[in-house]
């Protein structure tokens, strides 16, 4: 049997450490395969998302860049984007961005940030920033969803990209939440995402949140990049300041830098390679 055989790599993104931050498949292909082949290698990776890159032709970006989860495409992912950056960038040295091109989040770009997790002796993970479009949420009743989430909600917030925005007092109500999945999922493909304050909580970061997507066949996303676009230009505003640092507090949790960039967030973080190998049709 003659194999086909497609190369692959594991990230996990926004993450200092293998087995933290979110893990992404990468696949760079030389042409696009038939939309029902991907889903199908992206249900066979069983992650949270599958990032598909194939170059680009025109000249408005390196590469075009799609993503799956194991059940449908998704419009935006953060932190596939930055996990197909950090392979990209680590195979061209020589390059300091990549920039792609999408389907319906427009042109998105990563690049080196400098410096290194882990000191400046050469070790640790290189950290990289990423411009994603920023999507302020606007206020709006969501009792059902509140009450689908559980906790005592302060604020509640949507944007119609499909992102619903859930405000807690405080981290401690965010980290206890056990939410309905089986209700939220009768929401359809929405990102419900809870967040707090991050004053006394043991990420030290400014602002706490947890993300959950059991439309798009994931019940909690580990660290969710898009989530951010959401995210930043509210707490941006509530702080006063046009940069904070995030945590998503999952079971694995990450890290997130933010800042507003105009029109654009700017993200940064790490990603560590967790598996190199091929894939066989």
């Amino acid at each position: 049997m003659s194999w086909r055989r497609l190369p692959i790599t594991q990230v996990d993104a926004f993450a200092d450490r293998a087995f933290t931050g979110n893990p992404a498949a990468v696949m760079p292909l030389d042409e696009w395969l038939g939309d029902a082949m991907l889903q199908a290698i992206a249900a066979e990776n069983n992650l949270a998302e599958t990032a598909f890159l194939v170059p680009d032709e025109s000249d408005a970006a390196d590469y075009e860049l799609r993503w799956f989860t194991p059940t449908v495409e998704v419009a935006l992912c953060g932190h596939a984007t930055l996990a197909s950056g950090h392979v990209l960038l680590s195979a061209a040295p020589w390059r300091e961005e990549m920039r792609f091109r999408t389907r319906k989040a427009g042109i998105l770009q990563v690049a080196r940030a400098g410096g290194k997790e882990g000191g400046d002796d050469g070790d640790g993970d290189e950290r990289y920033r990423m411009a994603l479009p920023a999507y302020p949420p606007a206020p709006k009743a969501m009792p059902d969803i509140v009450d689908a989430l559980g906790g005592d909600a302060v604020e509640t917030l949507w944007h119609p990209g499909g992102y619903a925005l859930i405000v807690y007092a405080d981290a401690a109500a965010v980290r206890a939440l056990a939410p309905d999945f089986r209700a939220l999922k009768q929401g359809g493909d929405v990102l419900y995402i809870a967040t707090a304050p991050g004053g006394g909580d043991p990420s030290g970061a400014d602002v706490v949140s947890r993300a959950f997507a059991p439309g798009a066949g994931i019940d909690e996303d580990p660290v969710t990049g898009s989530a951010h676009s959401v995210l930043t230009p509210y707490w941006s505003a509530r702080l006063g300041r046009d940069s904070f640092a995030a945590y998503q507090a999952s079971k694995r949790g990450g890290h997130v830098g933010c800042r507003m960039d105009g029109a654009m967030v700017e993200l940064s973080g790490t990603c560590v390679t967790t598996l190199v190998g091929e894939f066989l049709l």
